[in-house]
C-alpha cells in the first residue's frame, strides 16, 4: 500500500476530489500507522539516542520553551557539543504538561523518510514530518493554521481536534489508525484526553504557480534591461517613471508570449526530479554486495526511489531524485524494464544486453541507489 492510500484511502479519488479543497478524515489499520512511529520509538529517541536540538523542541500552553530548559552540553573526543537533549529534564517537563515536538523526522527516521519520499513522488510537492507527544489533559499549541497542507495521523492515545473549514467548526477524535488531511490555512487546535497522545504531521510544502512563474521570468532573455538602475529623480517625475515601467512590462509580456511553455514545464519537472534529499538506506551493504553481483543475483527497486527518463539525442538522462545519471540512449528499453519491475536479475536483461553489459548497468544502478541487492 502506498503512502497516499494509507493516509487518505483511495489515492486517485483523493487527488481528484479532495486535494486542496476540504478536511478529509480516513481510518486505516492502526498497526500500519503505529509502525511508522510508535510511542516506544519516541521513548528511545528521547532517552537513548543522543538526539540534539533543533530536532527536538518543547511547548506548553501555547508557548515554546527555551532550549536551555531541556538540553545539556558534553564533549566528544575533546570537542564541545551543545544542544544535547537531557532526558531527565524532558521527562520532568513532560510530567508538568509540556508537549515534546520531534522535528524533521523525514531526515532521520527511516519509516517516515520512506513515507515522505513516496508522497513527494505521488504529489509532486516536497514533504516533511514532525511528531507531537503530549501528556494527558494538555494542549501544546493554541488554535492556529499552517501555511502548507498537512496530513495528521495518530499512533498512540487519543486527541480531540477542533477543526474549522468552509462548513464551520467541528470536532474530530483522533485515535490510532485515524488520519486527517488539513488544507492550507485550516484553523485547528488539539487537546489530549485521559491518556498521553502521539501524532505525526506530514507537511506538504506546495510548489505554487507563483514560484513557477518567478523561475520562468528569471529564465527570460531581456538583454539585461531589467537589471538597469531606475533613473535618477524618478521619485519626482512619476509620469516618466510610469512610461518607462510600462515599456518594460510590455517587453516582459512579449517575452512571456514567446516563451516555450513545454520547455519551461519540462525544466520545472526536472528541477523536482533532481533536487530531492539523498536517501539510500542500506547503501553501505549494497556497496559490498555489488562486488559479487552475478547474472542470477536478485535486485529490486529501492522503495521511494525516483526514476524519470529523458532522452536527449544519443543520451538517456536518468533523473534519480537527488542527481542525474547519463547513459547511452540505446539503454532506454532495458532501463524502462528495470524501473518497471519489482524484482529482477541482470540475466533478465538478455533481450537487450549481453551478460557483461547487463552486469555493468545493474551494478551502476545499485551504486546510484535506484536498485538494492536482495540476496
Amino acid at each position: 500500500m502506498g503512502a497516499l492510500d494509507l493516509l487518505a484511502g483511495d489515492a486517485q479519488t483523493f487527488v481528484d476530489k479532495v486535494w486542496a479543497s476540504r478536511v478529509h478524515v480516513h481510518h486505516a489499520e492502526p498497526a500500519d500507522l503505529i509502525g511508522l512511529l510508535s510511542f516506544d520509538d519516541v521513548d528511545h529517541l528521547l532517552t537513548s539516542s543522543g538526539i540534539r536540538t533543533p530536532a527536538v523542541r518543547m511547548a506548553q500552553d501555547g508557548s515554546v520553551l527555551p532550549t536551555s530548559s531541556y538540553t545539556r552540553s558534553a564533549k566528544l573526543a575533546g570537542v564541545a557539543m551543545t544542544g544535547l537533549v537531557d532526558a531527565r529534564k524532558v521527562l520532568a517537563l513532560f510530567d508538568r504538561g509540556a508537549t515534546v515536538v520531534l522535528q524533521g523526522l523525514h531526515r532521520y527516521w527511516p519509516p517516515l523518510t520512506r513515507m515522505a519520499r513516496e508522497l513527494e513522488l505521488a504529489l509532486g510537492h516536497p514533504a516533511q514530518a514532525n511528531a507531537y507527544l503530549t501528556p494527558p489533559g494538555s494542549q501544546g499549541f493554541a488554535r492556529h493554521s499552517d501555511t502548507h497542507d498537512v496530513f495528521v495521523f495518530q499512533t498512540y492515545g487519543r486527541k480531540l481536534w477542533e477543526v474549522h473549514d468552509e462548513s464551520g467548526g467541528r470536532e474530530v477524535l483522533m485515535e490510532p489508525g485515524t488520519s486527517m488531511y488539513l488544507p492550507t490555512g485550516t484553523p485547528h487546535a488539539a487537546r489530549t484526553q485521559q491518556s498521553a497522545s502521539l501524532h505525526v504531521t506530514v507537511g506538504i510544502n506546495q510548489v505554487t504557480w507563483r514560484q513557477v512563474m518567478d523561475r520562468a521570468l528569471r529564465s527570460l532573455d531581456l538583454g539585461g534591461a531589467l537589471d538597469e538602475h531606475l533613473p535618477a529623480g524618478y521619485l519626482h517625475d512619476p509620469d516618466t517613471f510610469a512610461e518607462q515601467l510600462g515599456r518594460r512590462l510590455g517587453d516582459v509580456a512579449d517575452a512571456l508570449r514567446e516563451a516555450d511553455a513545454e520547455a519551461l514545464a519540462l525544466a520545472e519537472s526536472e528541477r523536482f526530479w533532481t533536487s530531492r534529499a539523498t536517501a539510500v538506506p542500506g547503501g553501505l551493504r549494497d556497496r559490498l554486495a555489488v562486488r559479487a553481483l552475478g547474472a542470477g543475483t536478485r535486485v529490486r527497486r529501492r522503495r521511494g526511489s525516483a526514476c524519470e527518463l529523458v532522452t536527449a539525442g544519443d543520451v538517456l538522462r536518468v533523473l534519480l531524485g537527488d542527481r542525474e545519471l547519463r547513459v547511452p540512449a540505446r539503454l532506454r528499453e532495458p532501463v524502462e524494464y528495470i524501473r518497471s519491475r519489482p524484482e529482477l536479475t541482470p540475466g533478465d536483461l538478455a533481450p537487450w544486453l549481453d551478460a557483461p553489459s547487463a552486469l555493468v548497468l545493474v551494478r551502476r544502478l545499485v551504486i546510484e541507489g535506484l536498485l538494492e541487492v536482495v540476496d
